[in-house]
């Protein structure tokens, strides 16, 4: 695995980040210094939020005595799905991404973001609230990590690079997605489900390899998707729901006083982005179609697709006859059960135990 050398440099360390207080500090918080693996650079929500939240924030709510050598993921070399090991590893002591890429590790990562299963976004974050504990287990468990914030990407739709009216439009077509939940509905419609890593869509679509991609309304126009495609299909895929999470080493060598205020602000930038995710889904389109009120995106020329009433009904019965079941069967019954008395009712969706 390729690190880049910020973090290559930081495996050979000094194997502690935080630095003893001096006695006239006692009552203050310690002068700290940590790593951070951020988000993709390109995206609103480390421009507006993450970055600032790092290089600004911390700083100055801490009185300069925090403060974080920060770096983004497609910058030093890391993939999404290495995330939590290179975290477990020490190699950095916080990181974030997006939950539904360490699926491969444990199908609970999934649990609040089952495609199409939430249309609005007050919904989506109350599905994640409840499956939250279940997440955070596992991310103890098997990576040495603790949650300390969920929040979403704009709601995630469908972009062709070729006229689409529906969701039978897709049939036969090949469809870029970027989880295994994602997979499964898109197969369902008669599609071919490829994965193609985010940085690499738009050279995918300019050589024809896929004709649609799934991704947030704003994050694709950030990416220059609207150069490469002419469609955009708004039947919500999902919300690529995105972690915050600490090396828990790192975590247990901070005294009390560090990591209360950690638990503060990250509750705050959990807030913001989730604040700032619903009003870019709205953005995403605005700017996409070319609007005259987008603010937060570069204005393109796509075409927008309304979503026939048809295609909602057939999504519902995607989600029952296939997405439920099939992620029922990889997590397990246990897991299952849990989900139905726990994100089911919040949802109106129940999985079928009979069917696992």
């Amino acid at each position: 695995m390729r690190l880049g050398p910020i973090l290559a440099a930081a495996i050979l360390a000094a194997g502690t980040s935080l630095i003893a207080p001096r006695p006239a500090e006692a009552q203050e918080l310690p002068q700290t210094r940590v790593r951070v693996v951020g988000y993709f650079s390109n995206l609103l929500q480390v421009h507006e939020v993450e970055r600032p939240f790092w290089t600004q924030r911390i700083p100055e709510a801490s009185g300069g005595r925090i403060t974080a050598e920060y770096a983004n993921q497609d910058t030093v070399g890391v993939r999404d799905f290495q995330i939590l090991r290179v975290l477990q590893q020490g190699v950095t002591d916080f990181a974030s991404s997006d939950i539904s890429k360490m699926a491969g590790d444990d199908p609970v990562f999934e649990g609040c973001d089952l495609a199409g299963m939430v249309d609005d976004i007050e919904t989506a974050r109350r599905a994640c609230e409840a499956w939250r504990p279940v997440m955070a287990e596992a991310m103890e468990r098997k990576f040495n990590a603790r949650l300390l914030a969920l929040f979403p990407n704009p709601s995630i739709v469908y972009w062709c690079n070729t006229p689409i009216t529906s969701l039978e439009d897709l049939r036969g077509k090949r469809v870029r997605v970027f989880n295994i939940t994602q997979g499964d509905f898109v197969r369902a419609v008669g599609a071919a489900a490829v994965t193609i890593p985010f940085p690499e869509v738009v050279p995918a679509m300019q050589r024809r390899v896929v004709d649609c991609g799934l991704t947030g309304t704003l994050s694709g126009n950030a990416a220059g998707w609207p150069e490469v495609t002419t469609h955009l299909f708004t039947l919500n895929a999902g919300w690529s729901i995105a972690f915050q999470a600490v090396n828990r080493d790192a975590w247990n060598r901070f005294p009390p006083a560090v990591q209360q205020f950690f638990t503060t602000q990250f509750g705050t930038m959990e807030n913001d982005l989730w604040t700032l995710m619903n009003r870019a889904t709205d953005q995403g389109i605005a700017c996409n179609i070319g609007r005259p009120d987008c603010t937060m995106g570069r204005p393109g020329h796509m075409t927008l697709v309304p979503v026939p009433a048809s295609d909602q009904a057939r999504r519902t019965q995607i989600l029952n006859e296939t997405v439920l079941t099939a992620w029922g069967r990889r997590c397990g019954r246990p897991c299952a059960e849990r989900w139905n008395a726990t994100v089911g009712p919040i949802v109106n969706l129940r999985i079928p135990l009979d069917r696992l």
